[in-house]
């Protein structure tokens, strides 16, 4: 059996209020190992830190633990298909996935399941990538986040061509 657990900020407000992403936030994942900074790969986290980032603020939403880690050996506690899985379930409703490195059918699963994943060249902290994202969100985006932030309300759809199949 696969343990996962969520640690989610509450405050006086309800816990539906809470649960509302403003207009146009983009829910990001971040693999981590210390919650401190994006330094894990996708199928060896230990935590995913779950954050809400618009152009000019991130909250941080919940942290996610799972029990499945890898202990560093390169053999993980559970294996299979059923971790990836529970890995990407647990990630539903974000949009975005940094992580070290990810595989292939990892890849495809979170792909799947509405989850852009973006790989890091090196371990940097949390700052720098809600940073990073907020830059992208005040610049021009790319095409791919283009078409997030329409589906997030943030930006309006437009017919141009990369809409085009």
């Amino acid at each position: 059996m696969i343990s996962i657990r969520r640690l989610s900020l509450v405050s006086d407000q309800s816990q539906r209020e809470i649960s509302d992403r403003p207009v146009g936030a983009l829910r990001i994942a971040i693999a981590t190992e210390d919650m401190k900074g994006l330094n894990a790969h996708f199928g060896s986290a230990k935590r995913f830190a779950i954050y809400d980032v618009t152009a000019h603020k991130s909250q941080f939403m919940e942290a996610i633990e799972f029990g499945d880690a890898s202990d560093e050996s390169g053999r993980h506690r559970t294996e299979g298909d059923g971790r990836i899985r529970s890995r990407v379930s647990a990630l539903k409703g974000c949009q975005l996935l940094f992580c070290l490195a990810i595989g292939g059918p990892s890849a495809a699963k979170v792909i799947s399941a509405k989850i852009h994943p973006i790989k890091a060249q090196q371990a940097v902290s949390m700052r720098q990538v809600l940073s990073s994202v907020q830059t992208m969100l005040q610049t021009a985006p790319p095409p791919w986040l283009r078409k997030m932030l329409a589906d997030a309300g943030a930006a309006k759809k437009r017919a141009d061509f990369e809409d085009e199949d």
